[in-house]
């Protein structure tokens, strides 16, 4: 079975495609931001509670492809949507090797600092933070970089935890779950029982209301195991397959139901193409994008 590696880097070499689809696929990374809207009105969610979440996934700093000037515009392009809450979904280090410089968590996470809404910034962490920091890996245990570096920034993040924030008096739940794949190179040191530090059941159980309650989960599997009490879950971690034609991504580590967009299993789910790239800096047919999520009903058609 071909693996997302392995079809990403051979489909980005293939000559056979066209010169100028090639050069395209290499330059879409660097294409003007992209903003993806999703109007959604989840069951569990109030209809005329209105909220917009702006959510930033992947962003893969690096130089050339994600430097801090393009991080610095994407936080720009954020802040000016106006959202009630911004969400971070993890993987902020490079997930790959075809780079210049390799961007320090500190410097990244600085740019990243400069998010504002009313509600706050949120984070979680995806898998290539845990991969890419050896210690943690080599240890089995403690807090990555990345972490640290976004904690530093004043930018709470979210493993296996809540928070319950509300808006004009209207309460929500903010749950973040910890990486499911975080340990998987570390069955290169050592015998490891199980590759992630999620633990989705713990995480729902901190919820002590029936207020209604949005997951943020890097790699958007667990949805198969989300329960109903969940409005909304966002997830990155896909890139929408890094190639994407005709609506359909060739190879997605999600499988094709949870590669990209919108999709209704137990909750709504929402999966973002991201920002960066990983494995190489090719992208066709899903371009960058933030994405920006309204939640309730429009006034107008509350009964």
């Amino acid at each position: 079975m071909l693996s997302r590696r392995h079809f990403l880097r051979t489909f980005s070499g293939l000559g056979v495609a066209g010169v100028s689809t090639v050069a395209y696929g290499f330059s879409e990374p660097e294409l003007q931001l992209r903003v993806t809207r999703y109007r959604i009105s989840p069951p569990q969610w109030p209809a005329d509670f209105r909220l917009k979440i702006a959510v930033i996934a992947d962003v893969h700093a690096c130089d050339p492809w994600m430097s801090l000037e393009r991080i610095q515009t994407i936080v720009e392009h954020t802040n000016a949507l106006g959202a009630d809450i911004t969400v971070m979904l993890g993987d902020y280090v490079a997930g790959q090797r075809h780079v210049t410089r390799f961007i320090p968590a500190d410097e990244w996470a600085a740019v990243l600092a400069g998010l504002e809404a009313p509600l706050g910034v949120h984070a979680i962490l995806g898998n290539h933070d845990y991969w890419e920091d050896r210690t943690v890996q080599r240890d089995g245990e403690g807090m990555t970089r990345a972490r640290r570096a976004l904690e530093a920034a004043g930018i709470p993040v979210y493993e296996n935890d809540v928070q319950r924030l509300n808006k004009a008096g209207r309460p929500f739940w903010l749950a973040g779950l910890g990486d499911q794949l975080a340990y998987w190179p570390a069955r290169r040191y050592r015998t490891v029982r199980r590759v992630g530090v999620d633990d989705l059941e713990g995480t729902l159980n901190k919820v002590t209301d029936d207020a209604p309650v949005i997951l943020l989960a890097h790699e958007p599997n667990v949805a198969t195991r989300v329960p109903s009490r969940v409005a909304l879950q966002l997830s990155g971690h896909t890139h929408g397959g890094q190639v994407r034609l005709l609506g359909w991504s060739p190879v997605s580590p999600a499988g094709q139901r949870l590669a990209y967009g919108h999709v209704r299993m137990n909750s709504d789910v929402i999966i973002s193409g991201g920002l960066g790239c990983s494995i190489v800096p090719f992208r066709l047919g899903v371009p960058p994008e933030i994405v920006l999520v309204t939640l309730g009903k429009p006034a107008s058609i509350v009964s």
